[in-house]
């Protein structure tokens, strides 16, 4: 019987991606016998600091993927939105699960509709996407910095700390708290961030036995729509700050990709989509990146 250790966050998020991906292998491939491993991130540790103060958002992954290539563990779950878009030269992605809802959702005790968003309120997110997408929709909304596991973050608006938080549909519904939903964006309103919906699973490079494992759990559209953002993420060079939001579709075998990408000063935002064959993802990507940077000019300085 072939063991495998899967290295992973402690949060219950990521322990329930954890066990997808487990249940996933389980029924592709027989004879395995396979462990968890909860790995602390610098991400975890610092919870009350901008990602952008301490080393970016890679600091959910960073230790995990050290991990990995220490042979500690033999793969790693992640969450793809919170990955670098330049993979270490050791590692790959072996696999994308099927796309779980990639939209952004609001939690709050009095919001319920879009409309509502018209006072000078106050809304709990990490993101600056989410941040300067919030401002579109009305200049006075108040965004404060705030991270931390689902639950506390929930907490804070039942308490009425906050008038509402912004969260991931995906982690949200992920582990069945979709009763806590106020409002859903759609993706014209709120543009998601590469990757939002989708789960990783990566190894090491040279580890064939395992790549031939996790293929079998491959998502081949998922997979071709995360190519496509993040040649988009790659080509702009954009860092943690950047506030970026990109999404792909696929349908008959077409593929549209749609990107915003807000200036540096966030006082301005730029739009580009384009729809080609699926399988000429990477370059569908590369492209819309290339017309983002055009349209931004000097208002966006490539990292």
């Amino acid at each position: 019987m072939k063991k495998i250790i899967i290295g992973a966050r402690g949060s219950k998020l990521s322990l329930a991606y954890v066990s997808k991906v487990k249940n996933l292998i389980l029924q592709s491939s027989k004879d395995i016998d396979i462990h968890i491993k909860v790995i602390k991130t610098s991400g975890d540790i610092y919870k009350d600091s901008k990602l952008s103060e301490i080393g970016g958002k890679n600091l959910f992954c960073k230790e995990i993927e050290e991990n990995l290539i220490e042979n500690n563990i033999d793969i790693a779950v992640h969450s793809l939105k919170d990955m670098d878009s330049v993979e270490h030269k050791k590692l790959t992605i072996g696999a994308f699960i099927k796309r779980n809802d990639p939209r952004d959702t609001l939690i709050s005790n009095e919001i319920n509709k879009l409309s509502q968003l018209n006072n000078s309120i106050t809304i709990g997110s990490s993101s600056r996407r989410r941040e300067l997408q919030l401002k579109k929709i009305n200049k006075n909304i108040s965004v404060i910095n705030m991270r931390g596991n689902i639950d506390t973050r929930i907490q804070k608006v039942e308490e009425k700390k906050l008038d509402g938080i912004i969260l991931a549909a995906a982690g949200v519904k992920s582990l069945n708290l979709e009763n806590k939903i106020s409002l859903t964006f759609e993706t014209n309103e709120m543009l998601p961030a590469v990757g939002q919906g989708i789960i990783a699973v990566q190894c090491r490079k040279e580890d064939h036995i395992i790549s031939d494992i996790i293929k079998k759990i491959n998502d081949k559209e998922t997979s071709l729509c995360a190519k496509a953002e993040r040649k988009m993420l790659q080509t702009i060079g954009g860092d943690c700050d950047t506030a970026v939001g990109g999404l792909a579709e696929i349908h008959n075998s077409k593929l549209k990709l749609k990107a915003q990408l807000f200036s540096d000063l966030g006082d301005d935002n730029f739009d580009y989509e384009l729809t080609g064959r699926d399988v000429d993802a990477s370059n569908i990507g590369i492209e819309v990146g290339e017309r983002l940077l055009k349209l931004a000019g000097k208002k966006f300085k490539k990292r």
